[in-house]
């Protein structure tokens, strides 16, 4: 493998070292238990959203099982509370990753979540909605360190030439477990176990993965007691020009503080906020308002239909494989292009192919035609999404291997308030809902916001390593000369996106 600052590491007494590794480590193991663990936060999210037309409609499913006279507003409050937590617990949740181990803040963080899905019926039956709404509020609260923490557990064990590749699969365990949650809710809703099994299937999955993961899991390759010294050393020394001998040396150095004021003055990471915030008002202004145009104006209730409603996540699970597939069989036939040109890229397609979905959702009118067609813009939208895995979302980990999980916090907790907002705005500008004209208007600026943060991370972001990433006295030690540190991205053949 050709690396454009191999010249320099070598007049400095470096090398690139573990520049190989097993096809099936250790790490790919972690990588499974994440897609998983992925997984069933996910469905632990969406299950209120399905078992909701049950607990409201008898004759939706088992008819043993109490029903409840909730309006919208109630209906509301409940769906929303999950987010009330969520956003709070976002940046904290980067943090303390770091600092006690991703392993165990997604043991918690899950297992409490799986426990209180367990409680869910009963509290419905017992305390009514209010309780039921405190409940999914902690819920929010302790899924809302997953993310960041997976990120900060990801920048431990995918190497640099892998990190595309691994971070992409691992963050398809959430439309994985998304799909399973939609298209089997129906069913086992109108078995015998009723509509509580929708929060007792998951959360049961939830305890048994919680237990799988704190058994095999390790914060850190150092900290794996089974993983081999040739892995261990290819992982830690990946992308890095250093000197064997400190292969390993950074677990026995005391974390970096944060340089909260250094990263929130960060040219490149303000970029990534951007990104992350137009990326999530477009793809939950296509998730929560879709399925409304699609009733009111094209005559068709897809959210009733669980199959249907799983079927842009499916078919996003399919093209997460896909954009990695494209990314390897570029590196196979030996292209060598800038890391940044391979981030930018894949995130041109996640971003501007959704876009002109929306452009085209934007001219449809009613007809039997015209609803095929919205299924499929809809399904391409959503999944075409996907290649932004292999985008901005690994970008946390290219400018800052050390506060990975901390920049996810952040960019979460901000891009989540989007998601709140993005229905808001919806609501102003589409008064009547059965209106084509109206909808073609939040069509066009959802596009329009899908199209400036793409731009905008087109133009001005970055795959470097930023400089704030680690102390002035290590870096002083242990890199070559400044700008050629900076430069490094300019340099980087095309590693696994």
């Amino acid at each position: 493998m050709v690396l454009g600052c191999l010249p320099c590491c070598n007049r400095n007494g470096y090398q690139q070292i573990g520049n190989t590794g097993p096809r099936f480590g250790v790490r790919h193991l972690q990588c499974i238990l994440v897609f998983f663990g992925l997984a069933v936060a996910y469905a632990l999210r969406v299950n209120l959203s399905v078992a909701i037309v049950a607990m409201t409609d008898r004759n939706a499913s088992n008819p043993d099982f109490p029903e409840f006279d909730w309006n919208e507003s109630t209906k509301s409050y409940l769906l929303s509370s999950f987010f009330w937590g969520y956003v709070v617990t976002q940046i904290p949740g980067g943090y303390l990753s770091a600092i006690y181990g991703a392993k165990y803040m997604l043991f918690y963080g899950i297992l409490i979540c799986s426990f209180l899905a367990l409680l869910t019926p009963f509290c419905a039956m017992a305390g009514g909605w209010k309780l039921v709404v405190v409940l999914r509020a902690v819920q929010g609260l302790c899924q809302g360190v997953i993310f960041p923490s997976t990120h900060t557990f990801l920048s431990k064990w995918a190497p640099a030439e892998e990190r595309g590749r691994l971070v992409g699969y691992s963050y398809s365990g959430s439309q994985f477990g998304t799909v399973v949650m939609l298209s089997v809710s129906g069913y086992i809703a109108s078995s015998s176990l009723g509509w509580p099994s929708t929060f007792y299937a998951p959360g049961c999955a939830g305890i048994l993965w919680a237990f799988v993961w704190f058994y095999y899991c390790s914060s850190t390759p150092a900290q794996h007691p089974t993983i081999t010294p040739s892995e261990r050393r290819y992982i830690e020394s990946s992308g890095q020009a250093r000197r064997p001998s400190d292969v390993g040396r950074e677990e026995q150095q005391p974390r970096p503080k944060t340089p909260w004021c250094r990263i929130l003055t960060s040219g490149p990471f303000l970029v990534l906020v951007l990104a992350h915030c137009a990326n999530n008002w477009g793809f939950w202004t296509l998730l929560t308002e879709i399925p409304t145009f699609m009733k009111n104006v094209l005559g068709m209730d897809i959210k009733s239909n669980g199959p249907l409603s799983a079927l842009p996540y499916f078919a996003m699970i399919l093209l997460t494989c896909v954009f990695i597939w494209l990314s390897d069989a570029m590196k196979r036939r030996g292209t060598v292009l800038p890391l940044g040109f391979s981030r930018k890229f894949f995130n041109t397609l996640g971003m501007w192919l959704p876009m002109l979905a929306l452009i085209g959702l934007g001219y449809i009118t009613e007809g039997e035609a015209n609803v095929r067609l919205a299924i499929g813009l809809l399904t391409m939208a959503v999944a075409t999404n996907a290649a932004t895995y292999l985008g901005f979302h690994v970008n946390h980990i290219d400018l800052a291997p050390n506060f990975a999980g901390t920049l996810m916090g952040i960019t979460n907790c901000a891009a989540n308030f989007m998601s709140i907002l993005a229905p808001l705005i919806v609501g102003l500008i589409v008064w009547d809902e059965t209106n084509p004209a109206q909808w073609r208007i939040v069509f066009f600026f959802t596009a329009f916001v899908y199209f400036m943060g793409n731009l905008l991370f087109m133009l001005l972001g970055r795959t470097s390593v930023q400089s704030w990433n680690t102390p002035a006295a290590s870096r002083t030690a242990t890199s070559g000369s400044a700008p050629e540190a900076e430069n490094a991205e300019d340099r980087e053949p095309l590693m696994g996106a």
